[in-house]
């Protein structure tokens, strides 16, 4: 989880940046503002990276989050897309990843 948050992060630092690295496709039905997907994506990171670490502390409500966050990171890099596919698609894996880890895995305090 901490490292997809801080993918996440990196790609927003990016795109708010230097928002003419990426191309973006035409005629795609979801398009909007780069700078603005940065944004979205630098917050998500950050985020993401913070309910990492309370992960582990063992506690369910951060497994929730994460679950809730993962989820919300694989919508936000489907519409990211157009702008750098094999990236995005990439993350959406992970993010699958980091759903089936938190749901399958035991919580701490029943392995101790």
């Amino acid at each position: 989880m901490i490292f997809v948050g801080f993918m996440t992060l990196f790609q927003g630092i990016a795109a708010i940046a230097k928002d003419d690295v990426f191309v973006s496709t035409r005629n795609y039905v979801y398009q909007f503002s780069l700078t603005g997907w940065g944004w979205v994506h630098l917050i998500l990171g950050i985020v993401m990276v913070l309910a990492g670490f309370a992960l582990f502390k063992g506690a369910l409500w951060a497994r929730m989050v994460g679950v809730a966050l993962a989820g919300l990171g694989m919508i936000a890099n489907f519409m990211w897309l157009p702008y750098y596919p094999f990236w995005a698609v990439l993350l959406i894996a992970i993010d699958v990843i980091v759903i089936w880890a938190l749901c399958a895995a035991p919580r701490w305090k029943d392995v101790q």
